[in-house]
């Protein structure tokens, strides 16, 4: 039986190449990942789209990933090197019973996983799949590779350009961009680029799993330096951060400010309501009050969910919810399959510049009107002791626990929630003044540090 060590996560399968994670595994998640599907899939088609990253381990995983499923018997359609919106894209307009992106999205080199998906690009998390994949490759041995299932490598780019084009509804005026894109897959979207009338201004492009310049993690600061500063030195409109796989960005204003992905949704939310008016837009728990406050205010139904792609995507199809947006700069869009697109939304920004005729700063600035803490994480061994502890102390706030312990009180908030990837506690608050805020975090943190056990 195969050493696990941990590496089947809550949305995905990830782990340092060799030592936790191998090619045994990788023709072992093959034979079995079929199994997953055919549990709901009654489609005659029994076909999984393949592709995989940048990553110098990436074709040696992709291959004996491939090896497994068509021992399994099923077809597999390799579409070779894509970003991961590509494969939920080819997912979908295929018509495939599911997808398998060789990646570890952003993590460091040494790294690399699968990202799963079902039909539709639906995707296939620890609660839908991932946790019966895991017990039927610690568990069982599958047999030795005899592929029968057939292989055919498909060419999608020139479908996935017209339906990312399609999104691009303003192509007037030019505007100058600076895009960095950490040497990881969203340098594929150069030709993209190039229809999108900008003026590019590129940084780290070219396939390069090792990450010479910078990890392809947006979300950290220290990464999107050289984007803020080519930003400012340029003179550009706007500056955007793809992160490895290409299915998150952050945004940069003109001024070299990073842009809140929650405020963001924000901005997007009230240009999609003009086309889609009354509907749904789904936001995670972690969104600052402006999110709910301009979606309501553009006649939206603003939503609440957890965080997590999976949650997101699940809510937005039972609402037939046009859009969505996560706070770690994950978009969602109807029209792609209720998948995620760095590129897509990249568009959508455009689209909102030049539509608006102002400053992507000012545009936010109406927004950015609550003091934030950002994400806060702490290593605590009894996560749920501290959740109860926390609904105790302030259980004179509104209360809930959809994601974790929120509590909300008329000038402040804040959410504690387990990480579904990392044994952390996360904690966001938000006020209405920076001195509230202060106050306010203190309360909040001594609960966690009195209680919680250092992990």
């Amino acid at each position: 039986m195969l050493s696990m060590a941990g590496i089947f996560k809550a949305y995905d399968v990830r782990g340092v190449v060799p030592e936790e994670l191998n090619e045994e595994h990788a023709y072992a998640i093959g034979y079995f990942f079929p199994q997953i599907l055919e549990a709901e899939d009654t489609a005659k088609v029994k076909a999984v789209v393949l592709s995989r990253d940048m990553r110098q381990t990436s074709p040696g995983l992709a291959s004996a990933c491939e090896k497994g499923l068509r021992t399994a018997g099923f077809a597999v359609w390799d579409i070779g090197l894509a970003t991961t919106p590509m494969n939920y894209f080819a997912v979908g307009f295929l018509g495939a019973s599911g997808g398998i992106q060789v990646t570890a999205s952003h993590n460091p080199a040494r790294y690399n996983g699968f990202k799963f998906s079902r039909r539709e690009a639906i995707p296939v998390s620890s609660e839908t799949g991932i946790g019966k994949l895991e017990e039927l490759v610690r568990t069982q041995k599958p047999p030795e590779p005899n592929p029968q299932g057939p292989y055919q490598i498909r060419e999608i780019w020139q479908a996935y350009e017209a339906h990312v084009l399609r999104f691009l509804r303003v192509r007037e005026p030019r505007l100058k961009v600076a895009v960095d894109v950490a040497n990881g897959m969203a340098t594929l979207y150069e030709p993209l680029f190039s229809q999108l009338n900008i003026e590019l201004v590129p940084l780290f492009f070219g396939l390069d799993g090792t990450f010479p310049n910078h990890e392809a993690n947006p979300l950290k600061e220290e990464n999107l330096r050289f984007l803020q500063e080519a930003v400012v030195a340029q003179g550009c409109d706007l500056g955007v951060a793809f992160d490895g796989d290409a299915d998150r960005a952050m945004m940069v204003d003109e001024k070299g400010k990073v842009v809140g992905a929650d405020l963001l949704t924000a901005l997007l939310a009230k240009a999609i309501l003009a086309r889609f008016p009354g509907a749904s837009i789904v936001y995670d728990v972690r969104s600052s009050w402006a999110t709910r406050e301009a979606i309501e205010a553009a006649g939206g139904v603003p939503v609440r969910e957890r965080v997590g792609h999976s949650f997101m995507k699940a809510t937005m199809r039972k609402l037939q919810s046009p859009f969505g947006g996560e706070l770690a700069g994950h978009f969602y869009y109807r029209e792609n399959f209720y998948a995620d697109s760095a590129i897509i939304t990249m568009i959508e920004v455009l689209n909102l510049l030049r539509q608006e005729g102002k400053p992507l700063s000012e545009l936010v600035k109406p927004l950015d009107r609550y003091a934030r803490t950002g994400e806060v994480n702490f290593h605590v061994a009894n996560k749920e002791e501290v959740i109860t502890a926390l609904a105790e102390k302030f259980g004179h706030g509104q209360v809930d626990f959809l994601d974790g312990i929120t509590v909300e009180f008329a000038d402040w908030w804040f959410n504690v929630r387990p990480s579904n990837t990392e044994p952390l506690l996360r904690l966001v608050m938000e006020a209405r003044d920076p001195g509230l805020l202060s106050e306010r975090r203190k309360d909040v943190e001594a609960v966690i540090r009195q209680v919680g056990r250092e992990n």
